[in-house]
C-alpha cells in the first residue's frame, strides 16, 4: 500500500484533488516570516518601480528587461504611469449604486500592508467595461481571497485597492500590449505570466 502524501507548506488551499481526482492531503498554511519575506522580496523589486515612475524617471539601463520588439510601443507610458496617483478604490468597487469608472481601461490591485515600507503591486489587467470587469468569477478575486485569508491567520494586515487608469486604448489589441508591457515591467505575482517569478503561493491549484 502506497504512503499517505506528505503535507507540504506553502499552498494555501485544502481540499482539493488532484489530477487523479484523488483527494489531496490538506497542506500546510504559511507562517508569519514566510508572508513576510515573501512579500519584501516583492517589494525589493517593484520599490525601483515606483520611485522612478514618481519622478518621471526612467529606470537604469540593465536595471529591468523590459521589451521585446513586439511591445516597445507602450514604452513611454509603461515609464510614466504612475498607479499609485490613481485614485483607490474598495475592491466591491462593482457593489455600487453608481459606477466609478466604465468603458475601457487597465486596472491595477495594490496591497499598502502596514507592516512594510511601500506597495505591493500585485496584479495588471484589461478591460473593455471598467465597471463589470469585477464582477463574478475571476482568478485574481480568488488569490486575494488567500492572499487576506493568509494575512489574516497570522495577525499581519493589508490595505489591498483597486486603481483604474481610464485613457487605455479603446481597441482591444493595442491595450493588450500595454497591459502586457506593464506586467513585464511590474512582474505581479498573480498575473499567469509572472507566477513562477515569485513562486506564488496563493495560487496552487487554481490553474
Amino acid at each position: 500500500m502506497a504512503a499517505p502524501p506528505t503535507p507540504r507548506q506553502g499552498d494555501l488551499f485544502s481540499g482539493s484533488v488532484d489530477h487523479a481526482g484523488m483527494p489531496v492531503a490538506p497542506l500546510l498554511p504559511l507562517d508569519a516570516t514566510q508572508l513576510q519575506q515573501w512579500q519584501q522580496r516583492l517589494l525589493d523589486y517593484q520599490h525601483p518601480c515606483f520611485e522612478a515612475v514618481a519622478r518621471g524617471a526612467n529606470l537604469a539601463a540593465g536595471q529591468i528587461d523590459l521589451f521585446s520588439a513586439a511591445v516597445s510601443g507602450p514604452a513611454e507610458t509603461v515609464q510614466r504611469l504612475n498607479p499609485l496617483a490613481l485614485a483607490a478604490q474598495h475592491l466591491q468597487f462593482w457593489r455600487w449604486p453608481e459606477p466609478q469608472s466604465d468603458g475601457a481601461a487597465l486596472y491595477f490591485v495594490l496591497d499598502r500592508p502596514p507592516h512594510l515600507d511601500g506597495h505591493l503591486l500585485l496584479y495588471v489587467g484589461e478591460t473593455m467595461q471598467a465597471d463589470r470587469r469585477w464582477k463574478g468569477e475571476h482568478d485574481c478575486k480568488t488569490y486575494l481571497a488567500a492572499y487576506g485569508e493568509a494575512l489574516q491567520q497570522v495577525g499581519l494586515g493589508s490595505q489591498l485597492s483597486i486603481r483604474f487608469w481610464n485613457d487605455a486604448p479603446a481597441a482591444t489589441r493595442p491595450r493588450r500590449a500595454l497591459e502586457q508591457a506593464l506586467i513585464r515591467h511590474w512582474l505581479p505575482p498573480f498575473n499567469k505570466e509572472t507566477r513562477g517569478r515569485w513562486a506564488t503561493p496563493f495560487t496552487a491549484g487554481l490553474d
